[in-house]
């Protein structure tokens, strides 16, 4: 097993290439040797049977993983009830939606503290997180992973250690590491290949092997303030970071076979192609 890498949505050479509908995404993908994609439904799930039906069919002729970004609204975190609950509605929309594109995965972001003690939204959030998985149990959705996302500023719950807190709950759940995220809300924490193996150690020592190993991700270059992320930037970048090849030499040493999706800024596609280029390079330095 290998690595899979993507890009989430389309870079803006998607359109500059004549292509006019998501639908063409897994062959503009194929065209890059790329092998997965995010679906993005941060302002909503809206995709029609047919489209979803083309685009699944799509996805299996071109050999493309098919995952999905559920709406950011969701909020595992909120002190009113009602919102909480209320987020179980998108889970459930977000895992038809990833169903019916032939994928399993869908990533949700963590939630945010607010007037909260980090402890106390963590606290919002297990509850929230395990009534919304009775929801999906209890609609037929059992074989649908739930993918809590670190986060990339400092407010924000979402932290290495709340998203492992999260995934502890059941056995299906499967991190979203975003390397960008994490490099921001620790300022360019993330340095040194050294960096990278702690926080896949901590993976492995929380998860077990089996689920570390075949982990989700985002990655891009993020700029920070002191609050953590400003904006996504592309590889191009070299004022921040965080640079893939350190990442990469270490799963390609594990032998790990995660799915990285890249977020760049419209240079997703062709970043998400550099990343294959540097694993695939430490790869055969083994």
């Amino acid at each position: 097993m290998k690595p899979k890498f993507g890009p989430a949505g389309n870079s803006d050479s998607f359109t500059e290439k004549g292509y006019t509908s998501t639908v063409d995404a897994p062959k503009y993908c194929s065209e890059f040797g790329l092998d997965a994609y995010e679906y993005q439904c941060g302002r909503g799930v809206r995709i029609s049977n047919d489209v979803a039906e083309k685009i699944r069919s799509a996805s299996v002729e071109y050999g493309v993983a098919m995952s999905l970004h559920a709406p950011y609204y969701i909020s595992l975190s909120s002190v009113e009830e009602e919102k909480r609950k209320g987020s179980a509605r998108y889970f459930l929309e977000s895992a038809d939606a990833i169903r019916r594109l032939g994928g399993a995965r869908f990533v949700v972001h963590s939630g945010s503290c607010g007037k909260q003690t980090r402890v106390q939204a963590l606290s919002l959030a297990l509850e929230t997180l395990q009534y919304c998985l009775h929801e999906l149990d209890s609609a037929g959705f059992t074989d649908v992973v739930v993918c809590p996302e670190t986060m990339g500023k400092i407010g924000q719950l979402g932290t290495l250690e709340e998203v492992m807190e999260l995934c502890s709950i059941d056995e299906r759940i499967i991190p979203c590491i975003d390397f960008g995220h994490l490099n921001a809300r620790t300022l360019g924490g993330i340095k040194t290949e050294e960096d990278y193996s702690i926080i896949l150690d901590t993976m492995l020592n929380r998860l077990g092997y089996e689920r570390a190993s075949h982990f989700h991700s985002h990655f891009s270059k993020i700029e920070y303030t002191e609050k953590g992320e400003k904006r996504h930037l592309t590889f191009e970048d070299n004022m921040y970071g965080p640079d893939p090849r350190p990442l990469m030499r270490q799963i390609a040493a594990r032998g790990w076979a995660p799915t990285f999706i890249c977020e760049s800024d419209g240079t997703q596609a062709e970043d998400a192609k550099m990343m294959k280029m540097i694993y695939e390079e430490e790869l055969n330095l083994l």
